[in-house]
């Protein structure tokens, strides 16, 4: 594909569309994933994107708009989640995997029965970058300027949990109540970027560019700062690579966010041997 042809294509509708949601979904998922890391939260991201999967077979089995349908779902997923971590016998990690396997049954179970096709199942498992429509491009500007907004306003309190929960709550903050918050937010940008990354590797957004910042950055901010650039940069190298080379775009992403891993692990060792000294 030559350099007028990948132009071309990023002037058709369908791919603004979806660089628009792209970019700040990639934006939102690098700034919830630091906390979910740090609180070791991150395969919640896992099992809310496989209680997407089914939500979405379930929406397009009843003909129903998918991004609703599966935000109200998904979220009632998570608070759920955390309430079974915290007041059940049932540890967490276990519950994720209960909650999310079920829902992979349920949604394959759905599609086998409505005779959708292969290309619908990969479009759901991988994403596509052409299911995106306006109404579902304003509803993703709307919901992710929401999730920025609510982060920046309570960045100190997520940031207060994040790093001490127990020291938090004996100061007074309410550290449940932004622990639902966290979650709820990571419901949202998981539904959001799920129909393009698919619902096996929309929470690799979220895992990947925290773990790679932090890899040489060591405080909070700039770890912060560094994960949404690399998140942002590291989504449109993919999609661009996922053009070029007529691949499907989630795996596209992902690799690309496994090399820039593998860079600043490299800049990591060679930091701890001095060569930045």
């Amino acid at each position: 594909m030559s350099i007028a042809e990948l132009s071309y294509l990023f002037s058709q509708q369908f791919m603004v569309r979806a660089m628009i949601v792209g970019l700040l979904v990639s934006l939102c998922a690098a700034l919830l994933g630091i906390s979910l890391v740090l609180k070791r939260y991150s395969m919640i991201g896992d099992g809310l994107s496989h209680v997407g999967f089914g939500t979405l077979a379930i929406a397009a089995a009843l003909n129903l708009a998918p991004l609703p349908v599966s935000m109200v779902l998904v979220v009632l997923a998570a608070f759920l989640l955390l309430r079974i971590s915290g007041n059940s016998k049932i540890k967490g990690d276990a519950a994720i995997a209960l909650i999310s396997t079920s829902s992979l049954a349920i949604g394959s179970l759905v599609i086998s029965l409505t005779t959708r096709s292969n290309a619908d199942v990969c479009n759901f498992m991988f994403g596509s970058i052409v299911v995106m429509t306006d109404s579902d491009l304003y509803l993703s500007i709307a919901l992710c300027a929401v999730v920025l907004m609510l982060f920046v306003l309570f960045y100190n309190k997520i940031f207060a949990v994040t790093f001490d929960e127990t020291f938090a709550q004996a100061t007074g903050t309410k550290t449940k109540l932004y622990n639902m918050l966290l979650a709820f937010l990571t419901a949202v940008t998981i539904v959001l970027g799920m129909r393009m990354m698919g619902a096996l590797l929309i929470s690799s957004l979220i895992i990947f560019p925290a773990l790679t910042s932090m890899r040489v950055c060591k405080h909070f901010k700039a770890v912060t700062v560094c994960a949404a650039i690399v998140s942002v940069l590291c989504f449109t190298l993919g999609i661009v690579l996922s053009i070029w080379f007529n691949v499907l775009p989630g795996p596209s992403v992902v690799v690309v966010n496994i090399v820039a891993f593998l860079l600043f692990w490299g800049i990591h060792l060679l930091q701890g041997k001095g060569f930045f000294a």
